[in-house]
């Protein structure tokens, strides 16, 4: 009889986990409907939690669990005793980026990235570390899996940011989360027409040739290919500001 109550114990475990693993998802998918439905803008502060589970039918512990997936996916983002925002965490104050957003057009900040991020590219080759290295293959492979924008541009975000950090400057990052809390913030606004990345999409194949130039420690070919990158964002934004 012991075995077969060993078995019962085992099983009920695995069934425990499924339905939790069911209940998280449920979760998850309650509060992503919740902000989709309603007319948040970047950095708005969405209601707190406690009536957000009224609101939701959640508890305090499945609400905050889904909060952490949309946080990982850029989604939101927290700041203990004040709240949740909408978007991901920026690295400046919200004043300071709703102003240099709101005094700089989408062609002024290509520009800016194309004249800082392939040096950026180039440092990563010269002086990233295995961590950066691990990094920057996770945000590579998040991009290519996501179905839809937000994800995407979320990971687009992280995989830059790596390249960033990757360079072991800690003066050159700085520069660089400056641009890109403003790109973030024009990014937010920006009007998709469909409803994700499609498998040809042409930055995820830019992103592989960056993040093999990186990995393979070969500077010039890393600032290359972020170069070549960031000129053919330029060219999709001129065509989409034009109506192409």
């Amino acid at each position: 009889m012991a075995p077969k109550k060993q078995v019962q114990t085992v099983t009920n475990y695995g069934i425990g986990q499924y339905m939790n693993k069911q209940r998280a998802a449920e979760a998850v998918e309650r509060l992503r409907t919740y902000i989709e439905g309603h007319d948040f803008a970047l950095n708005d502060r969405i209601p707190p939690e406690r009536l957000l589970c009224v609101e939701l039918g959640l508890t305090r512990a499945a609400l905050r669990t889904a909060m952490s997936v949309l946080e990982d996916e850029g989604r939101v983002w927290r700041q203990v005793g004040r709240g949740t925002y909408i978007g991901a965490r920026s690295v400046l104050n919200l004043t300071e980026v709703r102003y240099l957003s709101g005094i700089t057009t989408p062609e002024e900040i290509a520009d800016a990235r194309l004249i800082i991020e392939p040096e950026l590219a180039r440092l990563a080759a010269q002086n990233g570390v295995s961590s950066d290295h691990r990094e920057l293959r996770r945000c590579y492979r998040r991009c290519a899996e996501a179905t839809d924008w937000r994800v995407f541009e979320a990971w687009d975000n992280r995989f830059h940011n790596a390249i960033a950090t990757a360079t072991r400057n800690k003066l050159l990052m700085t520069v660089f989360e400056t641009l890109n809390a403003v790109r973030r913030s024009n990014v937010w606004q920006t009007q998709r027409t469909e409803s994700g990345p499609s498998r040809s999409y042409p930055t995820l194949d830019e992103h592989k040739d960056i993040c093999q130039a990186i990995l393979n420690k070969k500077p010039e070919d890393a600032a290359n290919a972020m170069r070549a990158h960031l000129e053919s964002v330029r060219k999709r934004l001129i065509l989409r500001s034009a109506g192409m």
